[in-house]
């Protein structure tokens, strides 16, 4: 949540903003901003109870600390006391609020009557693309009190999911699910689809989700040519996949399936075309095949496969002049400089989206192959962010930002030369959140704000809605006000609850947030289990907890034992959050506990009951030891506890707990083991423990070898820790210093090599030793450096090879005297909370700088131009606030920190503003110039600095689209702001609608908010071009017409004079000559008869104002089905007259997906006819009321909706499928097939002889139908057929009735038969590829073939 200072009298409430320990509370914006309001209300009330008295002054502090920063304080040896089971549940239903939305506390009670609006919790993603093979699943999941309900759009409007039986909505949920098991086609629910979550207290919305069916095409069928290229040119070979959604995966093979291997010379690009550098011998010998792989539908589609054929001055491969040092002049090959293959030219540029991947590629040609290098004008590349790919020939920024925008530069060279190409990159951005809009739990009568901000590149317009609805059409709402992107509520009451929804655009996309705003009205209420037990150690530092929610947010008081007095100072300390802290516990502590929860609405107590424990103590400590092999060994652990409490005594060895086997006895205060062996050789640790702390203590035990004495005693001796050292002595006393004196303890066969001097103090961690210094181990004093107003204990820890000796006992103790602080605290600020007021804050000193008793501050004010008297006050905490303040004006704050010993140093002075308020100036001389139809320009005089009251933020025009000049066209008045920050005088307003009526007002903002408006300026954009033309669609109800239809474009931005249309007919890489036609304004249809059934055409139509065409929109006529089989035309064609009174069946071209399979036929030679220019003049029609003028290149012809249009093209052919004698010729042949067919199965029926036929050489057809279309399919045996089988209709695999033949066993006549019909089983080898060109025919497929083999 936003920290800045909200305006008097208004109330952010979050339920959980301090989480100490399981207390819900308001942020600090509560405690700034709403002390008003709670006054307000006090006032009202007769007379003022003393919980109600608490309250109010508890409103005018600020909370302690941020989230966390509990100083927890530690005895040693001791464990915190686990916090109860509600504890846990608390503290997770905390991160859950803090996470999102504003959580209501799970207390089942508190569930069962607070109500609360929906809140979208699950949703699809924006772009929802589906396989095609299942079931579609739109999620759409929500909460709210009472649970909501749902309902669907699509296409922005309502979705009737009753009259779909396919469409289904989950139970208690809104997830959608559209179910294709009984049939239907998954692209027919292709759209955009919006979820409604809506109860009686509101409606929210999701995203737009828009489905998409994943596609994935065939590869067009096309025929390649051999490659030829000469030995060191460069070479491109495209791959052009099939459009898929989404984009396929591209990478290259043989036809063998093996990959292309890639490096600095051959590579493929981003766009999936294979690129070489330079051109070698090698290259030929493999041939080259693009391959897909689609994603939602796991198939590769295989491009047919390119043949390269190198021209070279040296025909022989040699393979040891691949690793030659100069391998290109060796084979004759032509060194040259580099030059680009990819980019063209020497400059290019790129747009990126911010937060995506930018890719940038230079692949380029040269001999030898050229080194790629990338470099940043003006600056380096973001080492973080940067990587290269594809062998330095493509660089990659991650995550891309603002600042990566600008010119990028790639250096290709070689010892031939050098070039550069720049690539200068735009970022763009999609809106992303500065502040998204939070759940606003508000009391009746309190004052709140949503604000929605959001940047990008444009800058995003943002639009208000509430339950769904635009907020200018909502019911007026007095309460409401509406400020550009903040709505401002104020005096809310139940009424006002409700679902806003901020949505935030540009052109590269859009964000939509739901914020509820609920009013609640609830007395105090416990959270926490009555009359807890809480049991604490001694000493140790502890808080009680009472967590409570209501609303108004309820103030908390804690007593004792039912005394009067509220606990807070001393060693109690009360958290804003209302726990309780007991700074450190003493056996007086012990007792009874109330929190008493107040707000204006009524209270609630609870009680906890706490006891103070001893602490556990080990008070004879194990000690090392070292032993022989087959001895007995004793380790005492003698341990003092709370009685109370069950005390457990366990033992590790090496760290791992200690198995007590049949040679060890465990007793309450010792462990015994009976012959030592050499596997008990280790640390032995003692650990008491009761079920609230715990205490340890470890020892070494040494065991040595049953052997004899060796003449050096020393060497024999073991190592061990040096024993403690004693005796510990304080002299030369002194105010800062003390040295100590002690006697070492024995080494232990190891040189003492350090000793550490620790302390202990007993005011702020008692029980606590700190490291202090460390000396050698050739010393035995010290002089140590103390601090003021401690009372200081010593003990000094002896360091050997081996380990550290036990602590030596404590010194006798010594308190050095307090003195005055030598700092100040630090990060003074002076801040105003409201417009006459200012607020001193500071960081508070730790008790290390304290230097003394009662360390309190001392702070100075004083007007910085007045230069008066300074005005100064004595406080203990960390923050003051100064009333009755003027304006923002500058004072001169001094902080300065002072115990019982006296102040610290002449603190520096810091300058700090008073509280601001609102502007008292508008504008003046507003002036509007019109710059374009879309931009003005504006002027005004700038205010005077003393009407700004506060720091000059801004000017601010607020604006609106008053009408269109165009007759009865609704436009939206809703009010949008530009903004000039600083003290300027001119600005620019951009983005306008043209032809239009605007309003203008300019307002003056500094950190308060908005100043008076100025005088209302009105302007009026002129004419401009218009938009496109609305749902542009191209239908083809057969091969004759293509007919056309449009709407009126959304935004006409004036008078609209006509339309225009042009389109031209191609086929393939042939285009024919461009036609234009102009329509009347009127006119929405249009009908084009087409005689050549081959060609297709692509349509370009634009509206026209007097200022000119605007935006066009294309689209292309459906493929018909034999376009891959060029076909001869008809010699001529009369002139026809069309009529489009009659309603035809017609398929979409966006939405028809047609695959069509290449067929080589015979083609039958014709005469092209020659293309005539043709006027023809239809009387009568029902498409349109208007003429339309046709312009061509010939004379002008003037049609009325319907135009005949003539062959393209001269050199057409006609559909041999359609020709009669073809098809007579099959009939004929078809009969003859069968007569045979007959007349042999009767005869091998009476068992009749066959003679054998003579084997013959007969060309083999292709094998396998995919292996000419280059098609692939790599997915699961479930969803493919077999050959020869067919599918059923509950989709499973069933046999042919008979899937043998004579053929299949001959493999095209080439099997033989014995004298009595059987089968001698010889099979054929494949011929050559050399053989069986030109053959397009396979006698294995034809059944005369078959008959001819039985001969």
């Amino acid at each position: 949540m936003n920290q800045t200072m909200a305006p008097s009298g208004e109330r952010l409430i979050d339920l959980c903003a301090i989480w100490d320990a399981g207390v819900y509370l308001p942020s600090a914006a509560w405690n700034r901003a709403s002390s008003g309001v709670a006054r307000k209300r006090l006032n009202e009330a007769e007379k003022l109870s003393a919980v109600q008295e608490a309250q109010l002054k508890r409103l005018e502090v600020t909370r302690p600390r941020v989230l966390g920063s509990r100083e927890q304080g530690q005895v040693p040896r001791m464990a915190r006391q686990p916090p109860p089971p509600w504890v846990h549940a608390a503290f997770l239903l905390c991160l859950l609020s803090l996470g999102g939305a504003i959580e209501i506390p799970m207390d089942p009670s508190i569930q069962n009557e607070l109500t609360q609006p929906p809140t979208i919790t699950k949703q699809s993603a924006k772009d929802h693309i589906v396989d095609p093979r299942d079931n579609i699943l739109i999620e759409c999941e929500a909460k709210g009190n009472p649970a909501p309900s749902f309902h669907w759009t699509r296409n922005s409007r309502f979705f009737n999911i009753a009259k779909d039986p396919r469409v289904s909505m989950r139970r208690r949920s809104g997830t959608l699910v559209i179910d294709f098991r009984s049939g239907g086609r998954p692209e027919e629910y292709e759209g955009e689809y919006q979820c409604f979550a809506r109860n009686k207290f509101g409606t929210a919305l999701s995203n737009r989700i828009r489905l998409q069916v994943s596609k994935s095409p065939l590869w067009p069928k096309e025929n390649l040519d051999p490659v030829v290229v000469q030995e060191g040119a460069p070479l491109t070979l495209q791959c052009n996949p099939p459009p898929g959604l989404p984009s396929p995966v591209i990478f290259w093979m043989s036809s063998s399936m093996e990959p292309i291997t890639q490096d600095k010379r051959v590579s493929q690009g981003h766009n999936g075309d294979l690129y070489f550098s330079n051109v070698m011998l090698q290259d030929m010998q493999t041939d080259y095949s693009c391959n897909a792989r689609f994603h939602f539908t796991h198939t590769i589609q295989q491009k047919n496969p390119f043949t390269l054929k190198v021209l070279t001055n040296h025909p022989y491969n040699d393979s040891s002049l691949r690793n030659h040092p100069d391998m290109y002049s060796a084979r004759g090959v032509a060194e040259r400089t580099p030059s680009f293959m990819y980019p063209q030219g020497t400059a290019s540029s790129q747009m990126v989206l911010r937060g995506m991947d930018l890719l940038l590629e230079c692949i380029a040609s040269g001999v030898p192959t050229p080194d790629i290098a990338w470099y940043k004008k003006g600056g380096d590349l973001p080492s973080d962010k940067a990587k290269f790919e594809n062998f330095n020939k493509a660089l990659r920024i991650t995550n891309v930002s603002e600042e990566d925008s600008g010119e990028y530069f790639c250096l290709a060279s070689n010892k031939m030369g050098s070039i550069r190409h720049t690539i200068s990159v735009r970022v763009k951005a999609a809106p992303y959140w500065l502040d998204e809009p939070k759940n606003l739990i508000l009391a009746p009568g309190e004052d709140g704000r949503l604000v929605c901000r959001a940047n990008g590149n444009p800058k995003p317009t943002v639009q208000w809605m509430v339950n769904g609805e635009p907020l200018q059409s909502a019911p007026p709402n007095p309460n409401r006000e509406v400020a550009g992107d903040t709505i401002i509520f104020r005096d809310t009451q139940i009424s006002s609850r409700a679902v806003y929804q901020c949505n935030t655009s540009n052109e590269h996309g859009y964000l939509l947030a739901n914020a509820f705003v609920s009013v609640l009205d609830v007395p105090p209420r416990m959270l926490s289990p009555r009359n807890q037990l809480i049991r604490v150690i001694l000493y140790n530092r502890t808080r009680l907890d009472c967590p409570f929610f209501g609303s108004p947010i309820p103030t908390l008081r804690w007593f004792k034992n039912g005394q009067g007095s509220n606990l807070d100072g001393g060693n109690y300390h009360v958290y804003e959050n209302g726990s309780l802290e007991i700074k450190m516990i003493r056996k007086e502590d012990q007792g009874i506990y109330t929190c008493v929860a107040t707000n204006i609405l009524g209270k609630a107590e609870n009680q906890v009951r706490l006891e103070v424990k001893d602490p556990t103590r080990i008070y004879r400590m194990p000690e090392d030891q070292v032993a022989r092999r087959g001895t007995t060994v004793q380790l005492e652990c003698r341990v003092k506890h709370d009685p109370s409490l069950k005390l457990t005594v366990s033992w590790l060895k090496d760290d791992e707990p200690l198995y007590i086997g049949n040679r060890m006895k465990k007793e309450d205060d010792s462990l015994t083991i009976f012959g030592v062996a050499e596997r008990d050789q280790g640390s032995y640790t003692c650990v008491a423990s009761t079920e609230l702390d715990q205490d340890l203590a470890k020892a070494y035990l040494t065991v040595l070898a049953d052997q004899a004495t060796p003449t050096n005693r020393l060497a024999a001796l073991p190592k061990g820790r040096p024993d403690r050292p004693r005796d510990l002595e304080l002299t030369d006393l002194a105010e800062r210093s003390v040295r100590l004196t002690w006697i070492p303890g024995d080494a232990n066969n190891s040189p003492i090599t350090d000793y550490v001097v620790q302390f202990e103090e007993d005011q702020f961690q008692p029980g606590v030793w700190h490291d202090h210094s460390k000396y050698p181990g050739s010393v035995n004093s010290a002089v140590l450096r103390l601090s003021p107003y401690v009372n200081y204990q010593f003990r000094v820890i002896a360091i050997n090879e081996v380990g550290s000796s036990h602590p030596s006992l404590p010194s006798e103790r010594y308190r050095t005297s307090g003195a005055p602080p030598e700092s100040n605290p630090g990060d003074v600020k002076g801040e105003g909370t409201r417009k006459n007021n200012m607020e001193i804050t500071w960081t508070p000193m730790n008790a290390t700088s304290a230097f003394g008793p009662n360390l309190r501050y001392i702070v100075k004010w004083r007007r910085r131009e007045t230069r008066e008297a300074w005005n100064n006050v004595t406080v203990w905490g960390s923050r003051y606030v100064v009333g009755q303040t003027p304006v923002y004006v500058p004072y001169e704050i001094r902080v300065q920190a002072e115990n019982d010993f006296g102040k610290g140093p002449e603190p520096e002075s810091v300058i700090g503003y008073s509280g601001e308020d609102y502007p008292r100036a508008a504008p003046t001389e507003v002036k509007v110039r019109v710059m374009n139809s879309t931009a003005i320009s504006l002027q005004w005089n700038r205010v005077y600095s003393d009407t700004v009251q506060g720091q000059l933020r801004e000017y601010r025009a607020y604006y609106w689209r008053e009408s269109s000049l165009l007759k009865n066209l609704w436009v939206s008045q809703k009010r949008q702001q530009a903004s000039f920050p600083g003290d300027r005088l001119r600005g620019v307003v951009s983005r306008l609608f043209p032809y239009s009526n605007y309003k203008l007002e300019m307002v003056v903002v500094n950190g308060r908010g908005d100043g008076p408006r100025s005088e209302t300026k009105e302007f009026t954009t002129p004419e401009g071009v218009p938009s496109a033309p609305r749902r542009f669609r191209v239908r083809q109800p057969n091969l004759e017409t293509i007919n056309l239809e449009w709407d009126h474009p959304e935004h006409p931005n004036g008078i609209m004079i006509g339309y225009t249309l042009k389109y031209v007919a191609f086929n393939g890489t042939k285009v024919g000559k461009q036609i234009v036609e102009n329509f009347s304004p009127n006119q929405t249809k249009f009908t084009v008869q087409r005689t050549d059934p081959v060609s297709r055409y692509r349509f370009t139509l634009s509206a026209r104002t007097q200022v000119g065409s605007g935006e066009a929109v294309t689209e292309e006529s459906p493929a018909p089905p034999n376009e891959a089989t060029p076909t001869a035309a008809p010699p001529t064609l009369p002139p026809t007259t069309v009529g489009a009174t009659g309603a035809v069946s017609s398929t979409d071209a966006t939405a028809i997906a047609a695959t069509t399979e290449a067929t080589t036929v015979p083609i039958i030679p014709t005469v092209a006819p020659t293309t005539i220019a043709t006027t023809t003049t239809v009387a009568t029609t029902t498409t349109t009321t208007a003429a339309a003028t046709t312009t061509t290149e010939s004379p002008p012809t003037t049609t009325s909706g319907t135009k005949i249009h003539e062959s393209a093209y001269t050199n057409n052919q006609a559909d041999i499928a359609t020709q009669g004698w073809f098809i007579g010729l099959m009939c004929a042949i078809a009969l003859l097939v069968l007569i045979l067919l007959i007349v042999c199965f009767i005869k091998r029926s009476r068992g009749g002889k066959y003679p054998v036929r003579e084997k013959k050489d007969v060309p083999l057809g292709p094998e396998d139908p995919k292996e000419e279309d280059g098609s692939f399919d790599y997915s699961d045996e479930d969803n493919k057929p077999l050959q020869g089988s067919q599918t059923s209709l509950d989709g499973t695999i069933k046999q042919q009735e008979s899937d043998d033949s004579l053929v299949d066993y001959g493999e095209g006549g080439e099997g033989q038969f014995n004298e009595d019909g059987s089968f001698i089983g010889q099979y054929t080898v494949k011929k050559d590829k050399e053989e069986t060109e030109g053959n397009e025919s396979s006698e294995a497929t034809s059944p005369v073939n078959a008959i001819y083999s039985l001969a």
